[in-house]
């Protein structure tokens, strides 16, 4: 469930590309539409709430469903219908609360963000929000590794069963954070220079989704998703005159 990016690197077109790499069979809830390049967004325009959960209930009805995630939701109408569609969905849901593009385009309302934070936060099993998300709908402003737990509790607060703060934009080694409030797991990667990450969010948020849809539970879905991402992000390449998608295909690539 998200928004379809015209320029193939981010959203639903990442999510598809990530779940067909990982394995699995991806299906999709369109919920904008966007004109998009390696430059920036251009133009969105909402899907209405009646479709978007016509696409739903056609797909889950019929064929069933393992894992759902979500990503672009732009108003506080459409974020509360789709958590009352996973609140009847017995399948896990990660929910990745995109607030902006990777260029810095605005893409939630400021009015949806207490509908994310009292409506679909409380029925994921996994948030997903990166440092400006997390300032975003808590307030808190993560500048150290140390400021990644309070801002995981802030998250877990909300009602998620787990919460995983993307640390990304930390100086240095790059770190994540995974915790349901009891058990911490903090995942490091190296840091690769490449500018070309568009689309970086979509794909964890599909590759943990893909993990649980294959059973996984929640820490080995996480730790499996960051190892195809990193590896994504360090083949990021080159497209149009801005920032280049990552690689969903890296794994399928010969290497020489």
């Amino acid at each position: 469930m998200a928004g379809s990016d015209s320029g193939g690197g981010a959203g639903i077109q990442a999510d598809l590309k990530t779940m067909l790499a990982l394995g699995t069979h991806g299906m999709s809830v369109l919920t904008a539409v966007t004109a998009q390049n390696s430059l920036g967004v251009q133009g969105v325009w909402q899907l209405p709430v009646e479709a978007v959960r016509a696409q739903y209930r056609s797909v889950v009805d019929d064929i069933g469903v393992q894992a759902v995630k979500t990503g672009m939701l732009a108003s506080a109408e459409l974020v509360e219908a789709v958590a009352e569609l996973l609140a009847g969905t017995d399948a896990p849901a990660v929910v990745d609360p995109v607030g902006v593009s990777k260029h810095g385009d605005p893409l939630l309302a400021e009015a949806a963000l207490d509908s994310v934070r009292t409506r679909l936060l409380p029925v994921a099993t996994v948030a997903t929000p990166n440092l400006d998300e997390v300032a975003q709908l808590t307030g808190i402003h993560v500048t150290t590794e140390t400021d990644l737990r309070r801002a995981a509790e802030a998250i877990l607060a909300f009602g998620p069963r787990w919460a995983l703060i993307k640390g990304g934009h930390l100086p240095g080694e790059p770190v994540d954070l995974l915790t349901d409030g009891t058990t911490e797991l903090r995942l490091r990667a190296p840091r690769h220079d490449n500018r070309h990450t568009h689309g970086t969010g979509c794909t964890l948020a599909s590759a943990i989704a893909a993990g649980l849809a294959k059973g996984l539970q929640v820490p080995e879905a996480v730790r499996a998703a960051k190892d195809y991402v990193t590896g994504a992000i360090a083949s990021g390449f080159p497209l149009g005159a801005g920032i280049g998608p990552v690689d969903h295909g890296w794994r399928l690539q010969p290497r020489g």
